[in-house]
């Protein structure tokens, strides 16, 4: 079954917003995005991205733009877990499932539905190829997600009112740490220090 969303983040580390359009297809995630921030300087953001089955990444293409200049990137995982940037092959993230790309809450959605973190216990441990915002520069990322509990969230309108279950999951890089809400289909709803997702439109 293909299930589309729409989610739209208050990005509090950069001050600013992003909005994804995500298409799940089973295990297969495609999805594009835009993000505006104001810190450390005025930039917009859009983006590309396609995970093949199991959501392992295959494409992510981003571009930077800003007062003075303008960056692309064009991330690619190849079928025998290598990595390239533009072409060029990136050191250190060889085997690595998942691209990071900075201050997007969506990259985050990949491994908690490759291993259902957002439906039940477990914890693993993950090399990331992470894309630094605004300069799209590629750097390898350990990183480890924890599932804590499980959650629920009421949201409520005039008419309806609608509970969804959710989980929290610790997410840990290097001295880094925050514990995330997930929705029950594995996107962020809070990501303390980096973003919170806005209430959807009825």
């Amino acid at each position: 079954m293909t299930t589309h969303h729409a989610p739209t983040w208050e990005v509090t580390e950069s001050k600013g917003y992003e909005t994804s359009w995500v298409e799940c297809d089973g295990s297969v995630l495609r999805a594009r995005g835009r993000a505006v921030g104001t810190v450390p300087e005025v930039y917009w953001i859009s983006y590309e991205l396609e995970t093949g089955p199991d959501f392992v990444t295959r494409r992510l293409w981003v571009r930077a733009e800003m007062s003075a200049r303008t960056r692309e990137l064009d991330l690619r995982r190849g079928d025998d877990g290598r990595w390239t940037a533009d072409g060029v092959p990136v050191d250190g993230v060889d085997g690595a499932l998942d691209c990071d790309l900075g201050l997007c809450p969506l990259t985050n959605t990949m491994p908690v539905r490759r291993h259902g973190l957002h439906l039940g216990p477990g914890e693993r441990d993950f090399l990331m190829a992470w894309v630094s915002v605004p300069d799209l520069t590629v750097r390898p990322s350990r990183q480890t997600y924890t599932h804590l509990e499980r959650t629920e969230r009421t949201e409520r309108t005039e008419r309806t009112e609608r509970t969804e279950r959710g989980a929290r999951v610790r997410y840990v890089a290097g001295d880094f740490r925050s514990e995330v809400e997930f929705d029950g289909d594995g996107l962020v709803l809070d990501y303390p220090g980096l973003a919170r997702r806005l209430p959807a439109a009825r």
